[in-house]
């Protein structure tokens, strides 16, 4: 490779580096802060760029917004991946992105109703958690079965185990598999 090429290569790489900082700085304050109050000097601030820097990679704070939500459905659909296909697995792999990502996705729900950009974000997430529950759980699952074991499932499921009855990450993993497993028994799919 010549040096001019590498320096090239190099560059790009660069860019790249600083554009997913920016955005992971955008994500990790969407988990602390409300969006309307996240300024692009926070988000330059948290990323250690200046604000002319975040302008040149996105041009707008709604820019900004819009790629770090389709950043973070790659990041998600990632951490979301169930490699055997087991109830165990799928909830194991469910809690530890619950785990990382709840309270980012509290917040996101906390905005829904006054934050059009939230709403969207909110509803997609809805979207992508059934497909993931049909897909990873239960694809061949009725309407009125998959409806139940989205709920065994849900943010708000973790949340009520985890935080609200104050469960350890294992003993909230073991009671999500229970109510799945209950629910497959039921509809004879276990």
């Amino acid at each position: 490779m010549s040096n001019r090429a590498y320096r090239m290569t190099a560059r790009a790489e660069t860019v790249e580096t600083t554009r997913l900082s920016i955005l992971d700085a955008y994500v990790e304050l969407s988990s602390e802060r409300l969006f309307a109050t996240i300024s692009l000097n926070d988000v330059a601030q948290r990323a250690g760029v200046s604000v002319q820097t975040v302008l040149r990679h996105f041009g707008s704070k709604e820019r900004l917004r819009e790629e770090a939500a389709d950043h973070m459905a790659v990041v998600v659909a990632a951490e979301r991946r169930v490699a055997d296909g087991t109830v165990d697995s799928a909830v194991d792999v469910l809690v530890a992105h619950y785990e990382k990502r709840g309270f980012m996705m509290l917040m996101i729900l906390a905005q829904e109703r006054t934050d059009a950009f939230a709403a969207e974000i909110a509803k997609t997430g809805r979207e992508v958690h059934r497909r993931w529950v049909r897909s990873s759980l239960a694809p061949d699952a009725d309407e009125n079965l998959l409806d139940l074991l989205v709920v065994a499932t849900d943010l708000h499921t973790w949340k009520l185990l985890r935080h609200d009855r104050g469960r350890s990450v294992s003993g909230t993993r073991s009671g999500i598999k229970q109510l799945v497993s209950a629910i497959l028994a039921m509809a004879g799919k276990d």
